[in-house]
């Protein structure tokens, strides 16, 4: 089935913020995550940047393979925040085409290809050298929507409680709305 953009979500070029302060991908309190900056594209994409920093680095001066998957996935998940629907990481499946020095700004770009039942099946580019540069790499991916049930379940309680006594009910929300 065809995604369709929830009526409330933030409008084309809104930026989407951090989902959780504590997350490695897009949280601003994590001072070796990604901080990632993703903004609102039109129907069910988003686009976002992040500039790898030497803690991100692998090789010697080149952006770590899981740092770059961890960026993709963020990209994608932040994709459900469109939707307005709450879902965990099912399957990533990352392409890695040029290497990504440090220093260098990644350009991604993400988008809802199809909704079935649970499944969210998406999309997603990293480009090198600006948002038309060649491509470093790309995933798909399958999210699957869950309950906030999985989230209270599973994490640490503290975190989960501190969560969902944030007394901003947005805030609240979007602390639960990506990866597992």
């Amino acid at each position: 089935m065809k995604p369709v953009r929830h009526p409330d979500a933030p409008a084309p070029g809104e930026l989407l913020g951090a989902h959780y302060g504590q997350c490695f991908g897009c949280g601003g309190d994590q001072p070796h995550g990604l901080h990632l900056q993703a903004r609102a594209g039109e129907g069910v994409s988003i686009t976002a940047e992040f500039t790898v920093r030497p803690a991100h680095q692998g090789a010697p001066g080149l952006a770590h393979g899981g740092v770059l998957a961890t960026a993709l996935d963020e990209t994608l998940g932040s994709l459900n925040w469109l939707l307005r629907t709450i879902a965990v990481t099912g399957r990533l499946e990352t392409d890695f085409r040029r290497p990504v020095p440090v220093d260098t700004t990644l350009y991604l770009e993400a988008e809802v290809t199809a909704v079935a039942g649970r499944k969210i099946y998406s999309t997603a580019t990293g480009r090198i050298g600006g948002p038309d540069g060649p491509v470093a790499v790309r995933a798909d991916a399958l999210f699957i929507e869950v309950k906030v049930d999985h989230f209270v379940q599973n994490g640490r309680q503290e975190e989960i409680r501190a969560a969902m006594d944030d007394p901003d009910q947005l805030r609240r929300a979007r602390a639960f709305e990506v990866n597992p």
